[in-house]
């Protein structure tokens, strides 16, 4: 792995949140892989595949007012090969949020391929009282 490639895969990253944040449904579209198939999961919906849905998805809750703020913490990539994966925390009105965002090259920048986010369960929500801090190594 190296650092300049984990950067930029981490650019792609925050491009998608910043896209999210300004309700810009251009940069969100231009994220997404135009070749590589694609799949997202939202909390509590059903995997939507095919670009198609998934950017339909993505413009009906961007031109949603009441579509929440989300920080994103505990940021890690995880290279293989040509593609990575991302696996971070969204915190969506105070509540932590589990999400993963797959990359792939794809005209020589990383672009979307999977979005999947899930709420924490209860048990681990105790852990976000306080300020977030990181997670601890759990790699075997």
């Amino acid at each position: 792995m190296t650092a300049d490639t984990d950067a930029a895969v981490l650019a792609a990253n925050a491009a998608f949140y910043s896209a999210f944040a300004t309700r810009d449904m251009t940069a969100m579209s231009e994220l997404w892989a135009a070749e590589a198939p694609v799949a997202c999961t939202h909390p509590g919906w059903p995997v939507l595949l095919g670009r198609d849905d998934v950017l339909a998805s993505w413009r009906g809750i961007l031109e949603n007012p009441a579509a929440p703020n989300i920080q994103v913490t505990e940021t890690v990539v995880h290279r293989v090969g040509d593609a990575a994966l991302v696996f971070c925390l969204e915190v969506v009105d105070s509540a932590p949020v589990a999400a993963t965002n797959v990359f792939v090259i794809e005209d020589g920048a990383w672009r979307m391929v999977h979005h999947h986010a899930g709420p924490v369960t209860t048990v681990m929500r105790t852990r976000f009282a306080g300020p977030v801090a990181p997670a601890p190594d759990r790699r075997n």
